[in-house]
């Protein structure tokens, strides 16, 4: 978090009479999220850097800080909720869709599912922001992050340029059949799905359609080879007994900003395959694969996984 950041907390402590500490994460962070980052994008992948967080600095560290200090509950900000079933803490997601942050909580384990609390689940952002000015807190016009943390601006090549300067290497840009048809500056600058960027001028609209980091090039195609129904994911985290069960009610994201797609789900040797009702276009490597199941509450959150490969 930046120096603002951190002011603004400690101001909020102060107005409601919090103690406020700053711990001090930062070789943390830059070993399991920027590092992971920067390698991510050279293995020719679409890393998501904010489930890395939660995933370690958060609720893996600060979970941990928070259990010494003997705290009844670890609080967070984040938009989702959990409701309570026989004891149990089971994650859904939040009130305000737009705001929704599940598909960035699915590696969240079940001990600290059971020990969060998400209060602001149940409430979209202008009813936060409402509490914040009849507190008359400083953060209540306080503008929403768009962004990466540590990416400024969105200019996520200038931060793999500062720790990896050698992997802009040059090669080739291939067609559907392997014809090299032009070069590129690094695979970096590139993901599945991107039009813009690649410089090659064809009858049609060119999208990038596959990255091979071990060739080091970019394969380009019509937009109608982006068309994906088959998914395989790795490093699973479940969050139920068993994904099968609820084929049925079945629903996945295979990105933030995306709607929750119909789907089956098969489990072989510890392999997940996912089957999607529809082709989606520009599912990639890299990105996360949340499964929900839609009942009367709303929609659950089963566990999700890593997007391994997809065809």
């Amino acid at each position: 978090c930046a120096g603002q950041d951190i002011m603004d907390a400690k101001r909020v402590s102060q107005k409601l009479d919090i103690e406020h500490k700053i711990l001090y994460y930062q070789k943390k962070f830059k070993k399991d999220v920027i590092d992971n980052f920067v390698k991510s994008y050279i293995e020719g992948e679409t890393p998501i850097p904010c489930v890395q967080c939660n995933q370690t600095v958060k609720f893996r560290d600060l979970y941990e800080y928070a259990k010494n200090l003997n705290a009844d509950a670890l609080v967070t900000g984040h938009y989702v909720k959990s409701i309570q079933s026989n004891g149990v803490s089971e994650m859904y997601r939040a009130k305000d869709n737009d705001k929704d942050q599940s598909y960035f909580l699915f590696s969240t384990t079940q001990d600290q599912l059971n020990y969060l609390r998400f209060p602001l689940g149940n409430l979209t952002k202008n009813e936060t922001r409402n509490i914040a000015k009849k507190l008359n807190l400083n953060v209540a016009n306080k503008a929403d992050s768009q962004d990466i943390c540590f990416v400024p601006n969105g200019d996520y090549a200038s931060v793999i340029k500062k720790f990896k300067p050698e992997s802009f290497r040059r090669g080739n840009i291939v067609d559907l059949n392997g014809s090299i048809i032009g070069t590129h500056e690094g695979i970096i600058n590139f993901t599945i799905g991107q039009r813009k960027g690649i410089k090659i001028a064809d009858k049609i609209p060119l999208y990038v359609i596959n990255i091979n980091s071990k060739k080091n090039e970019i394969v380009v195609g019509p937009q109608s080879a982006l068309g994906v129904d088959k998914i395989r994911l790795k490093n699973m985290n479940h969050l139920c007994k068993k994904l099968e069960d609820y084929n049925e009610t079945l629903r996945v994201k295979v990105r933030s900003t995306g709607k929750l797609l119909k789907a089956k789900v098969k489990v072989i040797n510890e392999v997940v395959e996912v089957s999607l009702e529809k082709k989606e276009m520009g599912i990639s490597p890299g990105q996360a694969c949340v499964f929900y199941s839609t009942n009367s509450i709303g929609d659950k959150v089963l566990g999700g996984g890593w997007i391994d490969n997809s065809r």
